[in-house]
């Protein structure tokens, strides 16, 4: 079963939750490529075996997802010694399989008044990790149709709902010191396939950074915009590491660097 068969197989499971569900992480990245207004792009987007979805924890969500998840194939697989566990809705294991797995906000402290880690959620039968800083990516989802005829093999159309491409590079900011360097990197990596998918919409992001995401944000707005700076106001070790990641096509730091920085002060005010 390729990755596509996999995500399919996850959509339709999911289907009856597409309203309370986001994509997230390097799915969502993937999904951006269906969005009308996204440009054509001639590599492969990065690589991942794992979909994120997250929700807003305080939200009721109606039914048993994981009994959905079961009758399609999946897996539920548990670990560490959180109440709940960790849980991974797996499918398949070639070359460590297919993987689902949900999230949603870290709201408060991260630690309960028994002094135990306020790490994991349970919901409509699924575990899901809490996670800081992951509300930003439940502000302003995009609908994207998935559609047959480009390729995931689903019966139908069907919308989903995915984390707006802003929020999602928006967040790779908030999240940067908490990550190894790899991750860092790979994020960059990220944030400027992003521009590259949705540089004609600049203005509009810019728009909705000012109407929408920078008041969610609050006090958190000035880091994101000293982060980005911070990240792209020269030729780094990270942004170096950022440019080797890709295989299939060649990257300069300066090209990542300029293009980045570029983009956001035009999206946050230079």
């Amino acid at each position: 079963m390729n990755d596509l068969e996999a995500f399919a197989k996850l959509a339709l499971a999911l289907a009856p939750w597409q309203g309370q569900l986001v994509f997230i992480g390097g799915w969502a990245h993937r999904i951006h490529r269906y969005d009308p207004r996204a440009n054509k792009l001639d590599y492969q987007p990065v690589f991942t075996r794992d979909t994120d979805l997250a929700f807003a924890n305080r939200t009721p969500i109606e039914g048993d997802i994981k009994q959905a998840l079961v009758k399609n194939g999946f897996t539920e697989e548990l670990s560490g010694d959180h109440k709940p566990p960790v849980a991974h809705y797996t499918l398949g294991h070639e070359n460590g399989g297919f993987y689902a797995e949900f999230l949603t906000p870290l709201i408060g402290s991260g630690t309960k008044r028994s002094g135990a880690p306020d790490a994991t959620l349970a919901k409509a039968g699924i575990s899901a990790q809490k996670i800081r800083h992951l509300d930003i990516l439940l502000v302003d989802p995009w609908a994207i149709t998935l559609d047959p005829i480009k390729g995931i093999p689903l019966p139908s159309p069907m919308d989903v709902q995915v984390v707006n491409p802003l929020c999602f590079m928006v967040q790779k900011f908030l999240i940067q010191k908490y990550r190894p360097a790899a991750k860092q990197a790979q994020d960059i990596l990220y944030v400027y396939d992003t521009i590259e998918l949705f540089g004609a919409l600049l203005p509009e992001f810019r728009t909705r950074w000012q109407e929408v995401i920078k008041p969610e944000l609050g006090n958190l707005s000035e880091v994101v915009r000293q982060v980005s700076q911070q990240t792209f106001n020269n030729v780094n070790d990270l942004v170096r590491e950022a440019a080797r990641i890709p295989q299939d096509r060649q990257l300069s730091p300066e090209q990542v660097q300029l293009t980045c920085q570029f983009a956001f002060d035009q999206i946050l005010g230079a």
